[in-house]
């Protein structure tokens, strides 16, 4: 069994274990709810967009950026809307887009990524439109969210600051060997961490993924934690307070 195959299946069992502490939430609408907005201290003039995981919310995460107390940059963690997942049987839980098999030869999701990534987009003009420039916007995410986030920073054509992948993979990952796709965001800053005890998405996957992101750009940076799982930490949170001093600066 190859290291796809391992991280769709431990995926496919972990989800089915977290998801069931929402099981009370209300599945009538796929619509996105507003996302929470973690103020900056102090005025803000830059933001970072997160996404949170496969059967997870915004909630979570937003308290973690809380916690990191950032000067000038608001956070925006925004909620997956509810979608039935393949794999998981059907079930319907916050997804941003279907993931349908095991087999690294099984069809993904395209257009639900497309959509998903849209939504993105929409986000990001939000930014805008409240006073922040796109060059001043970083995106991000966990696992699922990640993948979403390295999707529309490498696969669409939207100006952004920085990109941060957490136990993340590459979507669509034949559409960007394939050697034919045009390179968006080329030279964007990114900062992508893995744990080495990942059980869900293997760290040889977040290595690959890595590897295709250096076929994009190179001002990449790869970051490992040995003790950890599929989940985040306080080396791992410091290390993205760095990261995003160091590509939004104070002005």
């Amino acid at each position: 069994m190859n290291t796809f195959q391992c991280f769709r299946k431990s995926l496919c069992a972990a989800v089915v274990i977290k998801w069931s502490t929402f099981m009370g939430a209300s599945t009538s609408s796929n619509n996105m709810s507003p996302p929470i907005v973690v103020p900056a201290k102090e005025k803000a003039t830059a933001s970072v967009i997160f996404l949170h995981g496969l059967g997870d919310t915004g909630h979570g995460w937003a308290e973690l950026f809380r916690e990191l107390k950032l000067n000038h940059i608001r956070c925006v963690c925004p909620h997956a809307p509810l979608k039935p997942v393949t794999l998981n049987g059907g079930m319907v839980m916050p997804s941003w887009f279907d993931i349908k098999g095991l087999s690294p030869n099984s069809p993904e999701d395209e257009d639900g990524i497309k959509s998903a990534s849209k939504d993105l987009q929409d986000l990001i003009a939000k930014e805008v439109s409240e006073g922040i420039p796109a060059e001043r916007i970083v995106i991000g995410g966990f696992s699922q969210g990640g993948s979403l986030a390295l999707y529309t920073a490498f696969g669409t054509n939207t100006k952004i600051a920085g990109l941060m992948l957490l136990s993340s993979w590459m979507p669509l990952h034949k559409h960007f060997t394939a050697g034919t796709v045009p390179k968006f965001n080329q030279d964007l800053p990114v900062l992508q961490c893995h744990g080495q005890m990942d059980p869900m998405v293997p760290f040889q996957w977040g290595k690959a993924t890595g590897d295709i992101i250096k076929t994009f750009t190179s001002n990449a940076q790869f970051k490992s934690y040995a003790d950890l799982g599929h989940s985040s930490s306080r080396k791992e949170m410091e290390d993205v307070k760095e990261f995003l001093y160091q590509v939004l600066k104070e002005s």
